[in-house]
């Protein structure tokens, strides 16, 4: 039986308030998953079309491993799902098409699920 394609984008932000053993006694938040964190908290009703996933701040990264390598483990990450146009991806690994630059990120959220622009 065939099943459906996706029809869910999935975004994968890291889970702010880390420690960086290369910094003792900071703590830090990526700032690109904050400013997604804050576009999503403000549209929610267009947030609620998109799976988010936070994950912790260590390596390896296992959830975003297992989907895309270890080599594209950073984060933000943008999942797509089958239905999005393939001109949207910047990257694929074993025919999965996803985003990992935050500005292209931003242009997907517009495109796909109706989020405003960045004004310029």
């Amino acid at each position: 039986m065939k099943t459906a394609p996706a029809t869910r984008d999935r975004l994968f932000l890291l889970k702010p308030d880390f420690e960086d053993p290369a910094y003792p006694g900071k703590r830090f938040y990526c700032w690109h998953c904050a400013l997604l964190e804050g576009i999503l908290a403000s549209f929610p009703a267009l947030a609620a079309r998109i799976d988010v996933e936070r994950i912790a701040w260590p390596r390896p990264r296992k959830a975003v491993i297992d989907l895309v390598g270890e080599e594209n483990q950073s984060l933000p990450l943008l999942v797509l799902a089958e239905d999005a146009p393939a001109d949207l991806a910047s990257r694929t690994r074993g025919g999965l098409r996803f985003i990992a630059d935050k500005d292209e990120i931003l242009k997907a959220l517009s495109l796909r699920h109706g989020f405003p622009e960045p004004h310029p």
